[in-house]
């Protein structure tokens, strides 16, 4: 992914982004989003045990040393504009809360990029994938509500699968709306799907990303050893007291373009997406959750060749960055080894990870990331990965082509345009 100023060779393949929507862990908009970064701000929520017994934990759980009272909140998680939409009362009620803040981001992304449905002559698209439903407790639990409206009704409010196609019926998008599911990848899978669509002709316009919300959302978590979740609500990523991440909520959207196109239309160009790639692990790892590395290597490498570009011209990556025990090594050593089929110059690429800000989000992790990316090429600042003080020991940052930004940067374009690299890797190896 390239910012737009600097000159740069074009091959025909890339997509522009023209506008972007996102709602994340305390920040309401894009602007707040960057601002957070930019200040370094880490945006995961800790809770009382006041706040907790209100929402009905028990005294055991919280005084269990093991159940760690924090995540990563949305604010007016419960609101939605339903009239805007023209959803009936019942019906909006029905609708999990991923669908409604889903529907709300996809508007603001079209006005961002500065399009409307109704005026657009081509084919517009969406692509995305939410999070598991924990509000069809609530549904479930209302037999008066559910005898109301049916079943059918019911269905369509909470199924993954109608996610992007209701976001096309009330926008009015006639290209293809497709519901991607991949685990944590979900988004970023998504997106590179989307600019398939648009290098291929099956449409000329995308909304693409994801959502997670886990409800209730004033709940915290339970830490295991060994596992993915950090035992104190902090996401120390690449760092040597890393001991995994933290949950948070989040939806983002951008909407994509053929840049040939963005550019005869006069579209803002945020940032220009050369080339992306999808595999999967296949048996090739421990297990199926775990992280693998000739996997993740080549995607990386394939990204790279796809896009036409050296790894040497990259000077970001945006890292999938966990902070576990196997994941953060394992990442290190696949980009670097995606690296050095290339090159062997040591750190000069930073790499950094957005769950140390907001924490895991889940099916909305990739968009956020990579919106976190563009947004610093805009700015042309790289923003700081917290909690990042001494190296994780099974890491060696000295003799790869890597390390880890920890505080804001300037980011300027020296021989090349500025150059970023975003990761996603979802349980399951896609």
């Amino acid at each position: 992914m390239s910012h737009a100023n600097t000159p740069m060779q074009f091959n025909g393949l890339e997509i522009a982004i023209i506008g972007m929507a996102g709602r994340f862990p305390g920040a309401r908009n894009i602007e707040q989003f960057w601002q957070n970064l930019h200040d370094g701000v880490e945006s995961i929520t800790f809770f009382t045990d006041e706040e907790l017994k209100a929402a009905n934990v028990g005294e055991d759980v919280l005084n269990n040393p093991n159940y760690v009272k924090a995540h990563g909140l949305i604010d007016d998680m419960e609101m939605f504009d339903a009239s805007f939409f023209g959803i009936p009362g019942r019906e909006a009620e029905l609708m999990d809360p991923q669908h409604r803040h889903f529907l709300e981001c996809a508007w603001e992304a079209l006005e961002h990029a500065g399009y409307s449905a109704e005026t657009y002559k081509g084919s517009m698209g969406v692509f995305a994938g939410n999070g598991m439903n924990g509000y069809l407790r609530n549904i479930f639990s209302n037999e008066e509500l559910l005898q109301s409206v049916g079943v059918m009704l019911t269905g369509m409010g909470a199924e993954k699968d109608h996610l992007t196609t209701r976001v096309a019926y009330k926008l009015g998008l006639r290209g293809p709306a497709i519901t991607v599911q991949t685990s944590c990848s979900t988004s970023l899978v998504a997106i590179a799907m989307a600019c398939q669509s648009l290098l291929s002709g099956g449409c000329d316009m995308a909304l693409s990303g994801g959502v997670t919300i886990s409800v209730p959302q004033n709940e915290g978590y339970w830490y295991q050893e060994g596992g993915i979740h950090s035992p104190d609500g902090h996401c120390r990523a690449f760092d040597a007291k890393a001991q995994g991440t933290v949950s948070g909520n989040g939806a983002g959207i951008v909407v994509l373009k053929r840049l040939a196109d963005a550019l005869a239309d006069g579209d803002t160009v945020h940032a220009v997406i050369k080339g992306s790639a999808v595999n999967n692990d296949g048996s090739l790892k421990v297990g199926y959750t775990a992280p693998g590395l000739d996997g993740q290597s080549q995607v990386i490498r394939a990204a790279q060749i796809a896009a036409e570009v050296e790894p040497e011209t990259i000077t970001y990556v945006e890292t999938h960055g966990t902070a576990t025990a196997l994941g953060d090594p394992i990442e290190i050593a696949a980009l670097s080894r995606a690296f050095r089929s290339r090159t062997q110059r040591n750190n000069f690429c930073a790499i950094g990870s957005l769950k140390s800000n907001v924490g895991h989000l889940d099916t909305a992790a990739g968009v956020a990331s990579l919106i976190k990316t563009v947004l610093a090429l805009s700015h042309r600042q790289i923003p700081p990965s917290l909690h990042f003080e001494q190296p994780n020991p099974q890491i060696d940052f000295l003799n790869s082509p890597f390390f880890v930004n920890a505080e804001l940067r300037d980011w300027e374009a020296a021989l090349h345009p500025r150059r970023a690299g975003v990761s996603s890797f979802g349980i399951g190896g896609t």
